[in-house]
């Protein structure tokens, strides 16, 4: 089994690490990890019985996967430490946000690598991360495929550019639904609830709804058809869409995450 490192050890590198362990995707000795705060290394080796390194050109010596996973601000740094120390044939997988393909290429090389948005979810297991490759073959596309999907799903897309696209769809996504959930939560006070009623109702109403899409989409019914099922002719839910179409709620969310994607795009420049 080849061996994966992860420059960075932040909380989307532990999901990560966590899922592969627990899906037997990598073993736990063949796992290594860096970070700049020691008591982190210390932490993720007792608790999932990895391996660290002394430093980043130390792991990516002992790696055949590397998985950069530091804040887009390091980067420069880090690739400038490990330029010239990969080891033969290794694939570099990057999870850092605005961060292009070419960036990374024009500092390692022509070497494999992926790129990918996660988002937030990937925490408890239930991440979507979009995977763009630059150089890399199936087997190295198959192998990323495979560690994405053990925290969530993954999807493959043909053009880097798309990954703007991404970013705003998924990527900040979370905060959308975030966002949406705590207006109900406030309105839900307003009309009379208490704070923990409204929140329990709201939450699991959320959970509900995403569990109850992912159903009917395996059988093929989409969101606007669910929509439709649950707006009786006259009755409250058509009263709160009537509102949210008045207010122009389909242009609204267009606007958001196309400046989402723009500003993507502004990042990644």
């Amino acid at each position: 089994m080849s061996t994966i490192g992860f420059i960075g050890s932040g909380n989307m590198a532990e999901a990560l690490i966590k899922g592969i362990i627990a899906a037997d995707v990598y073993r736990p000795q063949d796992i290594i990890i860096s970070d700049v705060r020691g008591e982190r290394l210390e932490w993720l080796a007792r608790e999932y019985k990895v391996r660290t390194a002394q430093n980043n050109i130390d792991l990516v010596g002992k790696a055949d996967v590397v998985v950069l996973s530091v804040k887009p601000q390091n980067m420069d740094e880090v690739l400038g430490q490990v330029k010239g120390k990969l080891r033969e044939g290794a694939i570099v997988i990057s999870i850092a946000a605005g961060i292009t393909t070419a960036k990374i290429s024009a500092a390692l090389g022509d070497v494999p690598i992926i790129r990918v948005m996660p988002n937030t979810p990937a925490l408890v297991g239930e991440g979507a991360s979009a995977l763009f490759a630059k150089n890399a073959g199936g087997e190295a596309m198959g192998l990323a495929m495979k560690i994405f999907g053990v925290v969530g799903k993954a999807v493959v897309v043909d053009k880097e550019e798309l990954i703007d696209a991404v970013t705003a769809v998924s990527g900040s996504g979370p905060a959308y639904f975030f966002l949406l959930a705590e207006e109900m939560i406030k309105a839900g006070e307003k009309l009379g609830l208490d704070e923990a009623t409204a929140k329990e109702l709201v939450l699991q109403t959320a959970k509900g709804a995403a569990l109850l899409a992912e159903q009917a989409d395996g059988r093929g019914e989409t969101a606007a058809e669910l929509r439709r099922k649950v707006t009786s002719p006259g009755g409250t839910t058509e009263a709160a869409l009537k509102v949210f179409a008045e207010q122009e709620f389909s242009r609204l969310v267009s606007k958001a995450l196309t400046a989402a994607r723009d500003r993507s795009k502004e990042l990644s420049g």
